[in-house]
């Protein structure tokens, strides 16, 4: 009898505008992996850039697509329905924040409407001071944490992306913010999309995870794919990763609701 669980919750499909590959191609390749619990995570729309997500007209298709899914399914693995937002002030929308989902994945991809993980936009790093780049990121981290809108707190360091490092300590910038997750009782989400950057590293950090650790802040799993071959990606370094600091459980949801589970 299994006494584990693997699970996926962030990935995308190919409504996102930047992702490839059926819903269907991508539960059964998690089906192949032995993922036993499955969570679609798509863009969620807004009125910024909106090239990079869902559309507000589309959101009832894709609802329903998951959750057909999710019936077709059931017998082989658990699919369930999410959107991952992007914390931007005054541009998220109460269609998306009281939707009726499993859960939502808070992101912060934008500082000051400057999209810093977006290569078509690294030139704004010569910009700018490092360490200050890092402080507004974790600052609107901090925010998006303490806004109570979201489930998950999506790849907490994003701001490694293309290896532009602060001096300063990363615990020292991010412990703010690790405090915050902690008040919230927000899930942390170990994102294995960072081994296929620049940076070449999981998000977040050992560091990181070590703080998230010491706080007693629970984890989850996502594996960010945007196509079919990053389904479940580096799925047993993730899980090692969170093993070597302590972990032994981690968190799904369903309609918004925790439970933990052995991975």
């Amino acid at each position: 009898m299994k006494t584990t669980t693997r699970i996926d919750l962030h990935n995308h499909t190919t409504r996102c505008n930047h992702a490839e590959g059926t819903v269907d191609e991508y539960i059964q390749r998690a089906i192949e992996l032995g993922i036993d619990i499955y969570g679609f995570s798509e863009h969620a729309p807004m009125d910024f850039d909106p090239h990079y997500r869902l559309g507000f007209h589309e959101m009832q298709a894709y609802v329903e697509e998951i959750k057909s899914a999710k019936v077709r399914y059931k017998d082989k693995i658990k699919i369930l329905l999410g959107y991952e937002v992007d914390y931007l002030p005054n541009h998220m929308d109460e269609r998306v924040l009281s939707a009726k989902v499993d859960y939502l994945i808070g992101s912060v991809h934008f500082i000051d409407k400057w999209s810093f993980d977006n290569p078509e936009f690294i030139g704004g790093w010569k910009e700018k001071n490092i360490d200050d780049i890092w402080k507004a990121y974790f600052e609107a981290t901090e925010a998006m944490v303490n806004s109570g809108k979201f489930d998950i707190v999506g790849h907490l360091d994003l701001i490694k992306v293309f290896k532009y490092l602060p001096k300063q300590d990363v615990r020292v910038l991010a412990k703010e913010v690790l405090l915050a997750i902690k008040k919230s009782n927000m899930v942390l989400e170990l994102n294995a999309a960072g081994l296929r950057k620049p940076i070449g590293e999981i998000y977040p950090s050992l560091s990181l995870l070590e703080e998230a650790y010491a706080l007693d802040i629970p984890i989850t799993f996502g594996s960010d794919a945007h196509s079919v071959t990053q389904v479940g990606y580096a799925y047993e370094e993730v899980i090692a990763l969170a093993k070597k600091v302590g972990y032994t459980k981690a968190v799904t949801f369903q309609d918004r609701d925790k439970e933990m589970v052995t991975f």
